[in-house]
This record gives C-alpha cells, structure tokens and sequence, in this order.
C-alpha cells in the first residue's frame, strides 16, 4: 500500500499522486500535506486517516506496538475487557500486550473476583474488571433484550419477570451449569423450550462464570452466578452512553459510528456521537466514512515499527470495528476465520500476515505470503518470548508450516 500524500502524522487530504511524487499543497495545508490543524465537525472537509495511519493509532491504543508496563487489572479496564469465549485467549491478549506479565496475574484476579468472565460485547464471553461486569453489563442490555426476542416462540405462557427472580434464586442459592439450570426452569414451566428458558435467564440477568472456569492450568465446567452475588456488590445503573464512547475511543480510535455500534453489538449510538462531537476531532477514512477521537490521543507516525504479535482467536483488535481493513488487508478478508471459527492471528508490520497454532511445546506458523529471512526471524523471537511467557521452563520452539491456503 502506497503513503503516497500521507503525512508523518498519517494525515491526507484526499491522497497523493500514484507515483508518489510530491504534490502541491492545497488550500488549508501545510508544505508537508498536513492540515494546520484538525478540525471539529464537517465529515468532507476533514483531514483523510489512511489504513496506517488507522492501524498504527489503534496498535498504539491496544498496547501493540510497544508492550505497556501496567498491571493485568489496569490492561483489562482500559481495554475494555478481554474476548474470553474459550480459557486461554484473555492470557494470550495480555502476554501480547504487557511488559512482565505472567499468566499467575490475571488468574489470581479471577480468583480473587477482581476480574470476572460474562456475556457482554456482541453476545458473547468477555473476562471484565468487577466493575465493569457491573456497568458495561447494563449498557449493553438492549442487545440481550434482542437476543430473547430470538427465542419467543419458546416462552409463550412465560412471566419473563418470574423466571428472573426465580432464576436468581436458583444460581445465588449454588451456581447452576446451563443444563441444571435448563432443569430447574422447567419445573416451572414444563411446555416451554428448554433452551429458550435458560437463554431467557442469561439474557434477563448479569450470569458470570465461577472459578475454577477460567483460572490459568485449571479446569472445570461452566457454571453460573450473579455478578451481583459472585462479586459482592449491588447492580450498578448503566453508565452513560458518551461515556462509554470516550472509553472505546481511547482504547480502539478513531472510528466511526458503525464501529462502535459493531463493538458493542448496539444499534442507534448516532446521538451520543453527537453530543460529543464539540469535545472530538473529526477526520474521515479513504472511503470517506467520518471517524471521531479524543483530542489528546496518540496517531502515532504511520512508519513507526510495529512488531509481530501473536494474538489469540477472537481478539478485540480484529472484531471492534465496521470496517476491519486497518488490520486486515482487503485482499486477506475472511482468511482469519471460517464461519464461526476464528483462527490464532499473527500480524506482522501491523497487519494480518498469518496464522499460528499450538502444537505441544512449539508454535506452528502460516504465513499468507512467502516471507523474508528477517520477517521469519523477527516473528521466531517474538514467539519464543510468548512461549517463554506462558509456559516458562519448557522446551520452546517456533516452527514454519506452508503458506496458508484456508
């Protein structure tokens, strides 16, 4: 991809010229191709973001281009919690991201419940700060009240009202697997949809899964409680929704409306957007979408290294945005996952370049494309490292399988 016409700062004003020839400044520019400043407001007539300029941003906010020096509690709160659905994607997203981690921390925040695991963002499971299983929670329960509406057919006669307090009473009384609790509801109401009783239950109230679930080298099946119960608390009113905006900014900015609606698995954000729009810059992508940030984040130098990274299956960095293509090269769309199997990524330069995967002690990597010597040793020391990480004392080892066909 060329930076023909993109400033130092990844700023354009509607591109270069293809050869990359240096073009003149139009009215409002600086020599170098920068506006003097970005402006607030007016989507045609804000400075242009290209797609690394976007990557190098939304690296930086997700703590991948450099590993940040934070404890594993402060990482999970910024980020807005951690794509959980299977045990071990949350301590590969922290081993990828934070200096000094070991996997030890996050667990002895779940056991400790300072962290905990839920339904939340796009219906499914993210390990979240206690807190914020007790705010985001609300704030996204209008996608739950959709998510039942789903399952309607399979309620008829239901009191949704009784089936939540009763429901309570049975996960706060022991927690209940989805089975056991699929059996109990059904005393109650026996012509009902045995699925659709225990959906309408984790779809009515804030259900976490207990430890052992969860904890680094540990086991157990899914079984559910109260966030309330579980984290000692009350339920908290849903924060506001410009709130949340400004939290999802600094952690995966500059983006659209469209892409915070597709993070949270909301509809009809517009007016918060708008609302804040006198407190945010504005600046457009190379398809002319609008995209809103805070004033005083980082848009770091679109040449600025970005190191390989071995993320896992479902990371936030590939599934928080509309439009995917500041991570995902358009011509690589879709070769993460099939159907609704995500693969292990690996993006290398910032970009998605392959896939990894376990095999005992080692990892296995596909690359998309062929690589270069360098590319192949720099992403074999950054997974020595990750293994190093996750499973110190072992004997590590990166190997390199064909290019990737899927």
């Amino acid at each position: 991809m060329t930076n023909s016409g993109v400033t130092k700062s990844g700023v354009t004003t509607g591109g270069g010229t293809a050869s990359g020839t240096r073009r003149r400044p139009v009215r409002g520019e600086t020599a170098s191709g920068t506006r003097r400043r970005p402006v607030r407001g007016g989507a045609a007539t804000a400075p242009v973001l290209d797609a690394r300029a976007l990557n190098r941003a939304t690296l930086e906010r997700q703590l991948l281009l450099r590993r940040a020096p934070l404890p594993a509690q402060d990482a999970v709160r910024h980020l807005l919690g951690l794509q959980a659905q299977n045990v071990e994607p949350p301590y590969v997203a922290l081993a990828a991201r934070l200096d000094g981690f070991a996997p030890q921390a996050l667990s002895d925040l779940m056991a400790s419940r300072e962290v905990a695991r839920l339904v939340t963002l796009r219906s499914t499971i993210h390990t979240h700060t206690a807190d914020d299983c007790l705010g985001l929670r609300p704030f996204v329960q209008p996608a739950r009240d959709r998510e039942l509406g789903q399952f309607r057919a399979g309620l008829d006669g239901v009191d949704l009202g009784r089936l939540a307090a009763l429901a309570r009473e049975l996960v706060e009384a022991e927690p209940r697997t989805m089975a056991g609790l699929r059996r109990a509801l059904g005393t109650e109401w026996p012509d009902a949809d045995p699925r659709a009783l225990a959906v309408a239950a984790r779809c009515t109230l804030p259900l976490v899964q207990v430890t052992p679930r969860g904890l680094w080298g540990g086991s157990g099946q899914v079984a559910l409680t109260t966030a309330e119960h579980w984290l000692g608390r009350p339920a908290r009113p849903a924060p506001s929704t410009e709130s949340v905006v400004l939290r999802y900014l600094a952690a995966f900015g500059p983006a659209s409306v469209k892409d915070m609606q597709t993070w949270a698995g909301l509809t009809r954000l517009r007016d918060a957007f708008e609302r804040l729009r006198p407190r945010l810059l504005t600046f457009r992508d190379e398809n002319g979408v609008e995209l809103f940030d805070l004033p005083d984040a980082p848009r770091p130098d679109p040449d600025t290294p970005a190191p390989p990274r071995f993320l896992p299956e479902f990371d936030n960095l590939l599934l928080s945005h509309a439009d995917r293509a500041r991570v995902v090269p358009p011509a690589l769309h879709g070769r993460n996952r099939q159907g609704n199997q995500a693969y292990r990524t690996l993006p290398v330069d910032g970009f998605l370049a392959g896939l990894w995967k376990p095999d005992g002690d080692a990892l296995v990597v596909e690359f998309f494309t062929r690589p270069t010597g360098a590319r192949r040793a720099a992403v074999a020391a950054e997974g020595e490292r990750m293994l190093r990480v996750l499973h110190p004392g072992g004997a590590h080892g990166v190997r390199f399988g064909e290019v990737a066909r899927r």
